[in-house]
């Protein structure tokens, strides 16, 4: 999907909400965006292997994973079955890994870094909830806007642009 530049549509629409920056892009696709769905878990990615198997409908999975450096909650199995059922970009607020393949897979990818240690599985994890990643709240609903410049999130009942 194109879009506008995050800094154009920011500034005909001060009052989204601009991620915090530090999120490294892992994915072939640059530029995506779509209406937000939720996970929260910390170094379990049950929930992230549940969602990125149903259809996407173009939209974003969000994962907060509370910052966590000490494993990934996404790999390359993930992301490409996330990418096959139509799912527009992950953002995880933790790590990755298989990042040689993940920049060969036509999805948006962005995480705080790479480890190659994989995530737990004790089917632990809540989707479709409100989170937070560092001063942004994030609903279930909302949109998100990324590109080289970052990502913005905009209130659910905004209509995509």
């Amino acid at each position: 999907m194109t879009i506008s530049s995050t800094p154009d549509l920011l500034d005909d629409n001060p009052h989204w909400q601009v991620l915090p920056p530090g999120f490294v892009d892992y994915g072939a696709a640059e530029i995506f965006s779509g209406q937000v769905e939720t996970v929260k878990c910390f170094e379990d990615n049950s929930r992230v292997k549940e969602l990125v198997a149903t259809p996407g409908l173009g939209r974003v999975l969000v994962v907060d994973g509370g910052g966590s450096l000490r494993c990934a909650l996404l790999g390359d199995i993930l992301a490409d079955k996330a990418c096959s059922q139509g799912w527009a970009g992950i953002v995880i607020y933790g790590c990755v890994r298989d990042v040689e393949i993940l920049r060969d897979i036509p999805i948006g990818i962005r995480a705080l870094a790479s480890n190659p240690r994989r995530s737990t599985r004790r089917n632990e994890g809540q989707a479709s909830l409100e989170i937070r990643i560092a001063d942004v709240t994030i609903k279930p609903g909302d949109y998100l806007y990324a590109d080289a410049n970052g990502m913005l999130l905009a209130p659910g009942s905004e209509t995509e642009m």
